[in-house]
């Protein structure tokens, strides 16, 4: 309803709109994790690698052999993983696919440098109506993640506006995006595709499975451990947190979370 005297600026109403519906399509994201690709013959490959250390033969040579002689390799591997030979795991790989995970995850996930990342862009993909991550202690308290689902949401606003005003003086596509984007949360939710070879994924639980983790990264971890367990049990069985394969918490008494005893340094 207008009084006398006031007007309608041309594109306000519209803007608004467009704002709104977005807000509208704004959600919770959810951690999905799918596997793209496991090496092929992975345990043929870890077992032939790990004998052309010892062997005469040529390790195309053994491959084919015990392609045909099936059976004993995943024994085999077992020992291999258990003594610490981990240098041939490194000629087997898992590609991941992730959903669901917030830009504070995948700050601390590039951290781990022997990986392959494809990540979502927020440069050429427009951020309208974005999902975000909620941390479970502000879910757990109604008052908190009321404000922090408006917080998200004034956010979208500020975002749209820039991006309008942007588009207006001239910037298009990317152009626009890549400088509204400053203002995206770290909650914001982002798709990244990870590959990384059986060793480094052993490295990652170890550290990333640990209680001192952050929380959502270590749920990735778990999430990514249950898989390679299922694809390659003879090398993921025992992994996990680096506790879980020393017997003993490493961190010290101020940092342990009480699962296994601390080490004992005897002089």
């Amino acid at each position: 309803m207008r009084g006398p005297g006031m007007r309608t600026v041309p594109g306000i109403g519209l803007l608004a709109g467009k704002i709104a519906e977005r807000i509208r399509h704004m959600a919770q994201a959810r951690l999905h994790v799918e596997v793209l690709d496991v090496s092929q013959n992975a345990l043929f490959i870890i077992y032939a690698a790990c004998r052309q250390c010892y062997s005469s033969k040529f390790a195309g040579q053994i491959f084919r052999e015990e392609m045909e002689n099936p059976g004993h390799q995943e024994e085999f591997v077992r020992q291999v993983v258990s003594s610490g030979h981990e240098s041939p795991l490194e000629h087997v790989k898992f590609t991941f696919a992730i959903e669901g995970v917030s830009r504070a995850l995948t700050h601390q996930l590039v951290r781990h440098r022997v990986a392959s990342y494809s990540q979502q862009s927020q440069r050429y993909v427009k951020e309208s109506g974005f999902d975000y991550i909620i941390p479970p202690s502000i879910e757990a308290d109604e008052a908190m993640k009321r404000e922090y689902i408006n917080t998200m949401r004034e956010i979208q606003k500020s975002y749209d506006s820039l991006l309008d005003a942007l588009e207006k003086k001239g910037g298009k596509g990317e152009g626009a995006n890549q400088d509204a984007r400053f203002v995206l949360p770290q909650a914001s939710e982002t798709k990244i595709v990870v590959t990384m070879n059986c060793r480094e994924l052993i490295h990652f639980f170890k550290e990333r499975c640990c209680s001192r983790a952050q929380w959502e990264i270590r749920k990735l971890a778990g999430e990514m451990l249950r898989i390679c367990g299922e694809k390659l049990p003879a090398v993921f069985d025992n992994a996990g947190a680096k506790c879980s394969a020393l017997g003993y918490c490493p961190e010290g008494a101020k940092f342990s979370c009480g699962k296994y005893p601390l080490r004992i340094n005897r002089k």
